[in-house]
């Protein structure tokens, strides 16, 4: 698949999405997003990958909405309305999901696959707030990041309203959203926005250390059960949760990865998990 504002490559077992539009800090636009949402679908069915990276080409990772798509507003249509009528951009999703796992925005959370954030620079607006459904955020300490919304006389969009006091907590998710200030990378780390802030120029190294380790050292099965777990459960009350939990438990010891696990450690070597 050729595409036109992102680049997609592959490389052991982790596939790698950039917002390739970087002479306008990779802004937005509905062909991205159709583009990103292809991607990333395609990635969590494609056998050879077991972890997703997201980041950005040149100085931003995301500047938010192109101002042209902006002034536009609801009279284009949305990026799944594009990637329906353009074939080449249409990937189902699984219809058992909840429909909140197969938004516009939020299907992410759908996924099998963990996918990580590599903020190579601003990360503003949407930039951030679809950013909120991917897993895990590392941060380069160059980057900053904010909504804007209170700036251009939007409201907390895609979710964002209710994402963010989960992530941050109601303080700092107010501060977030009513000030439309960007906050820099060591005070998004203190907010809990990102998981972990990295030098620069270590930023693709260090995120790809991560993917690395989970594509090679973990079982894709449980990651995929634990990440249904984790979203799940946030509709879920504590004793659904643990009966889930507890159904799994026991069917994890009758898989081969368990097997594999096991065995591994014992044999002190590295597993090879078959997600199986």
């Amino acid at each position: 698949m050729k595409y036109e504002e992102i680049l997609y490559d592959v490389l052991d077992r982790i596939a790698t999405v950039t917002l390739n539009r970087p002479e306008k800090l990779n802004a937005w636009t509905m062909r991205m997003g159709a583009e990103v949402r292809h991607a990333l679908l395609h990635a969590d069915k494609d056998p050879a990958v077991r972890v997703i990276i997201v980041t950005g080409a040149g100085k931003g990772y995301c500047a938010g909405a192109d101002m042209e798509m902006l002034q536009a507003a609801q009279g284009s249509g949305s990026a799944a309305a594009l990637s329906m009528n353009d074939p080449t951009l249409r990937v189902e999703m699984d219809n058992s999901l909840p429909a909140a796992f197969r938004g516009e925005y939020s299907y992410p959370l759908g996924l099998q696959k963990p996918v990580i954030a590599a903020v190579n620079g601003v990360a503003a607006g949407l930039g951030l707030s679809y950013m909120l459904y991917y897993d895990l955020r590392i941060a380069s300490d160059r980057a900053r990041l904010g909504t804007i919304f209170s700036r251009r006389g939007l409201v907390a969009e895609h979710g964002s309203a209710y994402l963010l006091p989960r992530l941050v907590g109601m303080a700092n998710a107010c501060d977030i959203l009513f000030s439309g200030r960007l906050v820099n990378a060591e005070e998004a780390l203190q907010m809990r926005l990102v998981n972990r802030v990295v030098a620069h120029d270590t930023l693709m190294p260090t995120v790809r250390e991560i993917a690395t380790e989970m594509a090679t050292l973990c079982s894709p099965r449980s990651i995929r059960l634990m990440k249904q777990q984790l979203y799940s459960d946030l509709f879920n009350d504590l004793q659904t949760s643990m009966e889930i939990a507890d159904h799994e438990m026991v069917a994890s010891f009758t898989t081969e990865d368990f097997r594999e696990g096991v065995a591994s450690f014992l044999q002190r070597r590295k597993p090879q998990f078959t997600g199986k």
